[in-house]
């Protein structure tokens, strides 16, 4: 279930630029879960770290650079690790 609640943020993510400028504007994880929370999307910190981690198994040699800090620095780490 919580697969999908964080594929739902996702998908919301991309179509508000509200949201959108929240979440880039999150420092802190349990800020970006709160966000997530206020906007209708309940993850804990438990799911959203296991989603991180199974994502991470599939990340491309330029996604783990861009993770690794060798990236433009441009979004989120939140939001880049969610919104694919």
């Amino acid at each position: 279930m919580s697969d999908a609640i964080i594929q739902a943020l996702a998908a919301k993510l991309k179509d508000d630029p509200g949201l959108q400028k929240k979440i880039n504007g999150a420092v802190e994880l349990d800020d970006y879960l709160m966000i997530a929370k206020e906007a209708g999307f309940e993850i804990s910190k438990a799911e959203f770290m296991r989603y991180k981690a199974k994502l991470a198994l599939e990340l491309s040699d330029e996604d783990l650079e861009n993770v690794a800090g060798g990236g433009s620095g441009q979004g989120c780490f939140f939001l880049t690790s969610i919104g694919g």
